[in-house]
């Protein structure tokens, strides 16, 4: 009897997933001859003549592929949920990295625990990432898009690739969020000043290290952005499910927007 209970709320819960699932549009970028698959989430009353934020959010590796719904499995349900939409209207965009791609230009070591990681000291954007950034351009450049409000987010894979995002676009993002994620330490003196970052982590991680969002924390705040980090004591690899819990999650992010003369130089 309690099994069947059990798969009746999975199913009950894969349908309300299903639905909110829906909500996102299905759409490809093309970039140099290749294809990005995304995923947008428009506000609920979307009002052309209005402008809004616009929040990117870069999935972890197991949801790599060409399926354009695999991004979704984490982090989709929170952005569309009646609440958030009604509080907090924004675009939201996940792209869908290839099956054999990373967003960062990194090179992992998985047969060690935690996985090793070694990035570039001068990273040219992988194929993903860089179809990624042109996407964002051309959806920032819309003339419904705020672009002082304009967030960056990721899990594991993901986070890597928000890291390494902030170093090649630094006057584009308002803010940011890294769950889970590793970065080079030296990238972030080409941040923006004053750049917000909320890094995630658990501390029962054996996928990726904490010391990986330790490193990072302490080189933001260096470097002179304004980073904050969570640990999560009993948490291993899934950090993102009490991140996507934290209470001021949203209410952080949507508070901060880019200064009025714009940032630095990119690169």
């Amino acid at each position: 009897m309690r099994a069947l209970v059990v798969s009746i709320l999975m199913l009950v819960s894969y349908g309300l997933h299903g639905q909110e699932h829906r909500l996102y549009q299905s759409l490809v970028f093309q970039h140099n001859n290749s294809e990005l698959p995304y995923r947008v989430l428009f506000p609920e009353h979307f009002d052309p003549h209005k402008r809004y934020p616009l929040i990117l959010f870069l999935h972890g590796a197991g949801e790599r592929g060409s399926d354009n719904s695999l991004q979704l499995t984490h982090g989709a349900t929170l952005f569309a949920e009646d609440k958030v939409r009604a509080n907090y209207p924004a675009i939201v965009i996940f792209p869908q990295a290839p099956k054999a791609q990373y967003w960062a230009n990194v090179k992992l070591d998985r047969s060690t625990q935690p996985l090793t990681a070694v990035f570039s000291a001068n990273p040219k954007p992988t194929e993903a990432l860089a179809a990624t950034i042109a996407l964002m351009e051309e959806w920032s450049a819309r003339p419904y898009v705020d672009k002082t409000r304009v967030y960056a987010g990721g899990l594991s894979m993901g986070g890597m690739g928000t890291l390494e995002l902030l170093y090649h676009k630094p006057a584009m993002f308002a803010a940011a969020l890294v769950i889970c994620g590793a970065g080079d330490a030296a990238l972030t003196s080409q941040y923006r000043k004053g750049m917000p970052v909320w890094l995630f982590h658990g501390e029962q991680d054996q996928v990726v290290s904490p010391a990986y969002t330790q490193t990072m924390y302490e080189a933001i705040r260096r470097s002179g952005g304004q980073a904050k980090v969570t640990w999560y004591p009993e948490v291993g690899h899934n950090s993102w499910n009490p991140a996507f819990a934290e209470p001021d999650l949203l209410a952080w992010l949507f508070s901060h927007t880019l200064p009025a003369k714009g940032a630095v130089q990119e690169q």
